[in-house]
């Protein structure tokens, strides 16, 4: 019977911008058109009434969200990191590893709880044009996303 475990969670990072400017036969004045990357997943404790005990908590202790993906050319945003939910039994009651701050008490099926926000996706160089910069070569890198011990 498991009754208290510690676990590790991380939310994905966002995704990178991209350097990208348009070449095409018959357009005489291209320009810039890199795209965002996309967000970092988020990660939730979702109450389940079929649970009854953090035994699932035994073997695995890491949990990771996935990561947003990179812009691309065309403007083309990088798409976003799919959310993690881990399943918690009525009851849990949620911990800050390293402050012991309340974060969340569960107590009703279907209720949830973020505990790490994923990163912001980076901006690619069509953002960074301007009438007196018009062919920009920077983009940004996406943020980490939240990690901490519950």
């Amino acid at each position: 019977f498991f009754d208290e475990v510690r676990i590790y969670v991380e939310a994905g990072a966002g995704g990178n911008g991209v350097v990208s400017f348009r070449r095409e036969a018959h357009v005489p004045m291209g320009g810039p058109n890199g795209g965002r990357g996309g967000k970092g997943g988020d990660v939730y404790l979702e109450v389940s009434p079929h649970l009854n005990t953090l035994i699932a908590f035994k073997d695995r202790v890491h949990w990771r969200a996935e990561r947003g993906a990179h812009g691309q050319g065309k403007n083309k945003t990088g798409a976003s990191g799919a959310d993690l939910i881990i399943p918690v039994p009525p009851g849990t009651v949620v911990y800050h590893g390293e402050t012991g701050a309340l974060l969340a008490d569960l107590t009703q099926p279907g209720q949830r709880a973020l505990v790490a926000a994923g990163g912001r996706g980076g901006r690619g160089n069509a953002s960074f044009a301007s009438p007196t910069n018009q062919a920009p070569r920077i983009a940004e890198k996406g943020e980490p996303g939240e990690a901490l011990w519950l």
